[in-house]
Parts: structure tokens; C-alpha cells; sequence
């Protein structure tokens, strides 16, 4: 399984054999499945049903109110290309359904959506919390290569490879879930959920959202390349398996969108003389292309891959942060002693030292060694930071490369992170310095966003990032992920990168990172200054749940301040709802819908009225409009059910 990677810049080589593969995936004819179920028919023969699955009175029974164990099964007659053996162009698809669960005197075991080899059976004694597509033989001596990617709604827990709760997960090769989430499966009898799956070639990146009947929503996310673990054709459809005491589910609706462009091989031998042709023209104008690239190369300039020459080159240029020696970044921090260690994060850790020359206390924070993706934030972060001038960003002081160390020396924050004051056990921050904070971090967004020569998309705004001097004054840090984009352009794709829960739905989905995603983020971490609560939280009956969502649902029914932090010794209650009010608006799905972070500061400064939000929170939805057939991105569209305009 192939999970996402830092890549290195691409060589000019790669760039021209990237350009040849383009080129011959033009003359691919393109064609698109599409199915569309809003209710199934027992004449249908595009559908299957099998095991004790049954299509009648427009639905599909997939297990029924008695007692027994059995599998059900319901797939599409056609095989779906999944990519193509050769060009190894990977498909984008989309899924919406929707089911229906009757507990009855109990629930059933689980109901899943899978992908899996063309033929595919249901293993011998699958039912139960088998799901259908595994049994013991395969818990307890997997196979070398299974090739079946699942997600599940398992009402049953399983306490030998389940969570501890019922869960939504999404499996690869395994009865283990690789990510999960609470599956808060009590609905009435007959009511129903509706799930969205889509997974972008482009990002791999494969997305799980669901809707109950009362509104709450949730979703789930992984990153991986399926080509790595399916094969090119594979079948879809669901898998359902009931236990000895089993309610009743139906299958409601389905709808299906896959995008591969497929090879026909009729029409193949029509184009071969064609592509042969075309292959010398292109072969050409791909080796002048090289020799242009290689050209230019000798003649200078910095290349995106830095090598440490060039970097110092580059990074002395100017005023600004000085070059560290190696030797005096080891005496400030007493040899990255233990003690001076002040926390780690993705790239590295981050130690306290004081510098020997002007004993000034400073934080020094070291790249992990031999992280690819680690140089490529460490360059950033100079690249970026050093030019950027406001008293809400944290101050980068000097950096260091030799050795094999990469180093960067930043102010020091007597009162370190927020998310330290905010979710420690015995941590309660005033309402006051709370509320500065929120107005700090606003401040330094709007510089970024709209104030400096060029828009900086930070991508990683959270608690943990926002520091704090000794007057809890804020000081945003972290610029290795940011990006500069042109105060005229849209928003960018790049590989995604961030931390899940401050991510927003459209950058999770397509890998856009733009002002609206980082707006996201703020409003995020406007709700956990205001509740005190981390994004994912134990919040009711001890299971885990979104604290967004948690928030929207008291918003709408008129109950926002419970949501307040309880350890809170006295609060503005109008400044409180400003917060929240403001916090859910940026953390709106839709990034239309979305305040910009001048209209957030407006609002915080009550210079405009609070917005109209609406009762619940919006759901996601993707789909492909007509008007959108020339391009490979979905589009991003949001129920209208109590959605009302800002």
C-alpha cells in the first residue's frame, strides 16, 4: 500500500517523461460510467442480488427481522475500471446511497461498500462480523494480497478487531479498520443515512461523509493510492451480514460516477498507426524540450530542489535571519539536552536555548533527519517567514544547515502554544486573554491574506501552532507547509498536508489550498478557545465527537452557551456568542458560505452585525455538473435543507 509521500523535485528528465505520458493519454478515447438508482426494480438486471438480498418495493432488503445468520450481497453487473495497466491513469469516483436500519429486537452486524476483484465471492462462513468478505482463515493468516477495500457501518462490536464502540471505518485487506469514527446508529425504525464516497486520483485521497436523519453529520478520510491494492477492473456493490439477533436494513438509493478514460480495443487498432505518428513528434519536441531545460540549467539560477550551496547562498541574501554556526545552536541548547526539549511535531522537535553571544533566550527547532519533506519545510519556513514583518508572527531569528542538521532559531515563547492552556487538566485560561487571542491570530491571518505583496496560505493553522509571549499575546509560527499565491489567483493544488479536524471539506476532497481553507482552520480554533475543548472530543455518552458539529447543533437550537468552556470563572456573554458565532461561520462547510477573515475581524470588533447561520450545518455533497465535463476536479454543492443565505 503506497500512503502519500514527500516527493523531490522533479528532475528535468522527469519533467519531459511526464509530458510524454500527458501527451499519450490524449489519445485515449474517454468514456465515463454513470448509474443512477433513486429506487431498484426486481427486473433491473444492471443489479445483483444475492444471499439473502431482495429487490422489491423499490428498495433492496439486505437482511431481515428474524433470527439467523446470513450474507447479502448487492453489486453492479458491469465491472468498473478502476485504472488503466497502460497508461496507469487511476480514476476518480464518486457514490452517493442511502439505507435505511429497522433494530427491531436488535441491530444487524454491519453493512459495508466495497471494492474487489472481478468474481469475487463471499468466503465460506463470512456472516456475522465477517462482513461477508473475510472470514477466520483470512483474521488469522491474511493473505498475501486480498485486494478488497471496504467502509463499513458495524453496529457489532467485535472486541478481536473492532473499536470499542460501533463504528464507520474504512479497511484495507483487513477486518481491522485502518481509520475510524463513531457510528451513532440509533434511529428511529425506518429512519435513514445518507452517505457520500469519493475518492480524487489526483490527491488519493479517499473521503467518507454521512448524514443522519436527525441532520448531525460526520465524515472520514484516508490517503492512499488504490492502485497499489486493487486490481485495474474491479466490482462494487455492498455486503451485508445480519447475527443471531438482527434488525431489519434496506437498501434506498445508489448512485455511481467513475471518470477512467477506457481503452476500446476495436477502436484501439484504429489509432495505433495514429499514436505511432504522434509518438515521433512528440518524442522531438520532448528531447528539445530537454535540451532547452538542461541549457538553462548551466546558465544558473536555484533550483526548487536547493542543494546546502545554494541554499546559504539564497538565504544570506538581504537582511534578516542570520546563519547560525552548528557549534553555537549545540552550546544554546546544552547539546539538545533532554531537558531543554520543549515538544516534537511532525518534522522534528523544538528545544529552549539561550545564545552565548547576547543571552537571549530562544527556541531552536530541529528537522528530523533524513525527512525529504523536512528540507522542503525547512526552506520554506526561510524562505517565507524571513520576509514577513507583523507583530502577530512569531519572529524566525536564525537557521542552520551543516552536518546533516537542518535548524532554525525562532524567538522564545515564555507561555508557549495555546492548545497547552487550553486543554491541559488544570488549565483555564481568562476569557480575556482568550478573546485577544482570537482577535491576534485574525490579525495575523489578515496580513497574510490580504495585506502582504503576496497572499500566504498558511495550511496548517491550529492550537499547537499559535504561541504565546509573556503578555498572551499571540505570535502565529509553523510556515513550513505554507504556500505564496498571487493575490489574483485562485486557490492551488498541492499535496495535502495539515491536521485532521482543522482541514476543510474542500481541501480534504481535492487538495485546493486556498484563503477560505485557512479561514476553516480559524474558525476551528476559535470554537476550541471558546469551549475549551479539543476538535475531537469525548463530549456525549463518552464517545468521540466533532466539536464543530457539537457546537452547530447547540447553535441552532438556541442552547450556544453550554458550549462555553465550564472551567470559565466569569465571561462576556456577548463577547462568548460573537466567538462562536463567528468560529462556526468561518468553519462553515461551503466555502462560499465562508466569512472572509476581514468580515471575521469586523464581527469580533462589533463593527457588523452577527451573521445569519443556518440551524444545522450543512452536508457536503459531490457531484460532476454537466457544465464541468473538461475537467477532472468534482465539484463541491451542499444540501439546501435549512440552509439559509448569510
Amino acid at each position: 500500500m503506497a500512503l502519500v509521500a514527500a516527493a523531490a523535485a522533479p528532475s528535468h528528465t522527469s519533467v519531459v517523461f511526464l509530458l510524454l505520458h500527458i501527451c499519450l493519454l490524449l489519445f485515449s478515447p474517454a468514456a465515463a460510467i454513470t448509474f443512477h438508482k433513486p429506487k431498484f426494480d426486481p427486473t433491473d438486471a444492471s443489479i445483483l442480488c444475492s444471499g439473502g438480498a431482495s429487490a422489491s418495493s423499490g428498495t433492496v432488503k439486505l437482511t431481515n427481522a428474524h433470527y439467523g445468520i446470513e450474507v447479502s450481497r448487492v453489486t453492479y453487473a458491469d465491472d468498473i475500471p478502476l485504472w488503466s495497466s497502460a497508461t496507469g491513469k487511476l480514476s476518480d469516483f464518486a457514490t452517493r446511497f442511502s439505507f435505511s436500519i429497522d433494530a427491531g429486537s436488535g441491530y444487524p452486524s454491519a453493512i459495508a461498500f466495497f471494492l474487489a476483484p472481478l468474481g469475487f465471492q463471499a468466503p465460506e462462513n463470512s456472516a456475522g462480523g465477517y462482513i461477508g468478505l473475510y472470514n477466520y482463515t483470512d483474521r488469522v493468516h491474511p493473505p498475501a494480497r486480498k485486494q478488497v477495500v471496504h467502509v463499513e457501518f458495524d453496529y457489532f462490536v467485535n472486541p478481536s478487531w473492532d473499536p470499542p464502540f460501533r463504528h464507520v471505518g474504512m479497511n484495507i485487506n483487513s477486518l481491522a479498520s485502518t481509520v475510524v469514527a463513531p457510528w451513532n446508529s440509533g434511529l428511529r425504525p425506518g429512519g435513514s443515512v445518507m452517505v457520500d464516497i469519493n475518492y480524487t486520483a489526483s490527491t488519493h485521497n479517499f473521503t467518507v461523509f454521512w448524514e443522519y436523519e436527525n441532520g448531525r453529520n460526520s465524515s472520514l478520510w484516508y490517503v492512499i493510492d488504490l492502485k497499489e491494492v486493487l486490481p485495474d477492473r474491479v466490482m462494487v456493490g455492498f455486503s451485508a451480514t445480519s447475527n443471531d439477533y438482527s434488525g431489519e436494513q434496506e437498501l434506498l438509493s445508489w448512485d455511481f460516477h467513475s471518470n477512467l478514460e477506457m481503452r476500446n480495443t476495436g477502436r484501439e487498432r484504429n489509432f495505433r498507426n495514429t499514436k505511432m505518428i504522434g509518438l515521433v513528434a512528440i518524442a522531438a519536441i520532448a528531447i528539445a524540450a530537454f535540451v532547452f531545460l538542461q541549457m538553462r540549467g548551466k546558465r544558473g539560477g536555484v533550483n526548487k530542489g536547493m542543494n546546502l550551496l545554494s541554499m546559504t547562498d539564497e538565504f544570506s541574501r538581504g537582511a534578516g535571519p542570520r546563519k547560525f554556526s552548528y557549534t553555537d545552536l549545540v552550546s544554546a541548547t546544552n547539546n539538545f539536552s533532554l531537558d531543554r526539549k520543549l515538544g516534537e511535531g511532525g518534522f522534528g522537535a523544538v528545544y529552549r536555548g539561550c545564545l552565548s553571544d547576547s543571552d537571549m533566550p530562544v527556541a531552536v527547532k530541529r528537522i528530523s533527519r533524513g525527512s525529504r519533506q523536512g528540507i522542503k519545510e525547512y526552506t520554506t519556513e526561510v524562505m517565507i517567514i524571513s520576509r514577513l514583518r507583523h507583530r502577530n508572527l512569531v519572529q524566525l531569528i536564525g537557521w542552520c544547515h551543516e552536518k546533516g542538521e537542518l535548524l532554525l532559531v525562532y524567538q522564545f515563547m515564555s507561555n508557549g502554544s495555546l492548545d497547552s492552556h487550553l486543554f491541559g487538566e488544570n488549565s483555564s485560561l481568562p476569557w480575556p486573554e482568550r478573546y485577544n487571542i482570537a482577535l491576534g491570530l485574525a490579525s495575523s491571518l489578515l496580513y497574510l491574506h490580504e495585506e502582504w505583496e503576496q497572499c500566504v496560505v498558511h495550511r496548517d493553522i491550529k492550537a499547537a501552532n499559535v504561541m504565546l509571549d509573556s503578555g498572551f499575546n499571540v505570535k502565529l509560527g509553523d510556515f513550513g507547509l505554507a504556500r505564496l499565491v498571487d493575490h489574483e489567483l485562485g486557490p492551488q493544488t498541492t499535496r495535502l498536508a495539515g491536521t485532521i479536524g482543522y482541514m476543510s471539506p474542500e481541501y480534504i476532497s481535492t487538495g485546493r489550498a486556498s484563503k477560505e481553507s485557512d479561514v476553516y482552520s480559524f474558525g476551528v480554533v476559535c470554537l476550541e478557545i471558546a469551549t475549551g475543548r479539543r476538535v475531537v472530543d469525548y463530549i456525549e455518552d463518552g464517545l468521540e465527537m466533532c466539536m464543530v458539529e457539537w457546537v452547530w447543533e447547540l447553535y441552532g437550537n438556541g442552547n450556544h452557551s453550554v458550549a462555553i468552556d465550564k472551567r470559565l470563572v466569569g465571561f462576556d456573554e456577548r463577547e462568548a456568542e460573537c466567538l462562536i458565532v463567528v468560529g462556526l461561520w468561518c468553519a462553515h462547510p461551503d466555502s462560499c458560505q465562508r466569512a472572509s477573515i476581514r468580515q471575521a475581524i469586523q464581527v469580533l470588533n462589533f463593527e457588523s452585525p452577527f451573521p445569519r447561520l443556518p440551524e444545522k450545518r450543512p452536508f457536503p455533497v459531490f457531484n460532476r455538473a454537466a457544465s464541468c465535463e473538461s475537467s477532472d476536479e468534482p465539484l463541491l454543492s451542499y444540501s439546501t435543507t435549512d440552509c439559509d443565505s448569510i
